[in-house]
């Protein structure tokens, strides 16, 4: 019965509904593991994709470009072209309904609530690789070939390349105008944005993006963009006398060789000539350029690629600084990328590591184990765990084996009252516990040194008792200048500190 455009309006915003719900419904339940996330962000994700373009076919109906709406609603008054007719329109409606009905007589009401529980049950195809591991790491691997094969990088191992992939500062200017870095910076943008795509569906990226290109333009016009400051001056280029070799001062090409074939090669770069060969043929080639402009020059003498000199030699500039700005612009957004997914990487490199020191039989096993791990995860936690014994609970949250208690001595209870009466469980915890940071708190309220003289006791009262008997035991054997301490006379007596002064003050000394 969707034949007419008031009902397909009315079934457009039913639907719009029905999916609001549904998302509110598959948000309310708590994913137990990665896997089931993934799933729940892409049912929504499509979900709020469904309701965008639902949305946009009730727009493009309510602006009624071809007046089809309101002739529906005109048709439905029983008006016609004769007049208003409104019991001929009640009946032509109605004819209609009879008329489905007869041709459709199984037709049934269809319920939305019906196919609910398999939406939210539905797993949408989600492509990962098997280095990937369902959104938990990087595949970076077709990258990490292209950046070691190329004259930009470096010979370096995978997971250094983690380390490095994201700090394209430290790249030469020079090599980030080649093609070959274009078209890597190209290729790692584009895995990084696929990748996010697929692991942070709902992350609104259009508009993240949008927000670093505003930011980078204002700042590239400011020149302020880290690393490309010294383009952005007055005239928009480094000035061309900075590489320019002035031939008025040379007269012959032996004197131009004593320049060097470094300033050589960046003058005929300049120039858009090649740069190659000795520095004898470097010094020949710019030397035409004294008495021949650039124009009558033979085409064998320039670059692959030069087109568009200047009468002065310089190369047109406006468009390498608009392949400057498109190739910063995209280490800006790349970097912005890293800094999402900066756990992601972090998880990659240790998983890289860890990966270099298993063979490839251990690596399939824990692969094998941490699937079946995250299928039996939640099954796990819904489990009541049986302990009649009251047992306490090992590393992976089931109770220790009974034979281990009773090694232990676990059963035994020790109390300290130091510590606020607190319990400890078995030998081994009880004299552990006189190092530790409640026995010690306890000790320095009493103002007692915590020493090995105070293990094993555990009551306040024999603890301030021993410590008296220590102060008594060292002011015995304290130091006392007025016996101890030793004075000599002329004559070479020794008296103690009190007979000396004593003597002295009567003047016997």
């Amino acid at each position: 019965m969707s034949s007419t455009l008031l009902e397909v309006t009315r079934a457009a915003h039913e639907e719009v509904e029905r999916l609001e719900r549904l998302i509110v419904k598959d948000l309310q339940n708590e994913p137990t593991n990665n896997k089931d996330r993934l799933f729940q962000s892409h049912r929504v994700r499509n979900m709020i994709d469904t309701i965008s373009s639902t949305t946009e076919k009730l727009i493009e109906i309510y602006e009624d470009n071809d007046n089809a709406r309101k002739d529906e609603i005109a048709a439905l008054g029983g008006q016609t072209a004769t007049g208003i007719n409104v019991f001929s329109a009640f009946y032509d409606r109605l004819k209609e309904i009879r008329e489905y009905h007869r041709k459709h007589p199984v037709a049934r009401v269809v319920d939305a609530n019906d196919d609910c529980e398999a939406l939210l049950k539905e797993e949408p195809p989600i492509e990962f690789s098997g280095e990937e591991a369902f959104g938990r790491y990087l595949d970076m691997h077709e990258l990490y070939h292209q950046y070691i094969n190329s004259k930009f990088g470096e010979p370096i191992e995978y997971s250094a390349y983690l380390d490095v992939f994201s700090d394209t500062d430290k790249i030469p200017r020079k090599m980030k105008m080649t093609r070959q870095f274009r078209e890597y910076l190209e290729n790692l943008l584009e895995y990084l944005l696929y990748f996010f795509q697929r692991t942070e569906p709902l992350q609104d990226l259009d508009r993240i993006l949008s927000k670093v290109t505003t930011e980078f333009e204002e700042n590239w016009a400011a020149g302020k963009v880290q690393g490309w400051e010294i383009d952005n001056q007055e005239n928009g280029h480094v000035p061309a006398q900075h590489t320019a070799i002035d031939l008025d001062y040379y007269s012959t090409v032996e004197e131009l060789m004593e320049v060097g074939p470094e300033r050589l090669k960046e003058a005929l770069a300049v120039l858009g000539l090649k740069t190659g060969g000795t520095v004898q043929q470097r010094a020949e080639r710019l030397f035409l350029t004294k008495h021949t402009p650039l124009e009558k020059l033979d085409k064998k003498h320039f670059a692959k690629g030069a087109r568009g000199l200047e009468k002065n030699g310089i190369a047109a500039i406006p468009q390498e600084d608009g392949n400057s700005k498109e190739i910063t612009l995209m280490e800006v957004k790349m970097k912005k990328l890293c800094d999402l997914l900066e756990e992601t990487i972090a998880r990659t490199k240790d998983n890289i590591v860890k990966k270099q020191a298993l063979t490839y039989e251990e690596i399939e096993a824990e692969r094998e184990e941490e699937e079946t791990q995250e299928d039996t995860e939640s099954e796990d936690e819904e489990q009541q765990i049986y302990n009649p014994l009251k047992l306490p609970m090992g590393w992976d949250g089931k109770p220790i084996p009974y034979w281990l208690y009773k090694l232990h001595g676990l059963g035994q209870e020790f109390k300290c009252e130091i510590c606020g009466n607190y319990s400890y469980w078995g030998r081994r915890a009880f004299e552990r516990h006189f190092k530790e940071w409640r026995h010690q708190h306890g000790m320095r309220c009493l103002g007692i040194p915590n020493t090995k003289n105070f293990n094993e006791i555990t009551s306040i009262e024999e603890a301030k008792e021993l410590w008296k008997k220590i102060q008594q035991r060292q002011g015995v054997n304290k130091w006392r200048p007025d016996l101890e301490e030793e004075y000599e006379d002329k004559e070479g007596n020794i008296y103690n500190k009190k007979t000396y002064t004593d003597l002295q003050r009567q003047g016997l000394i």
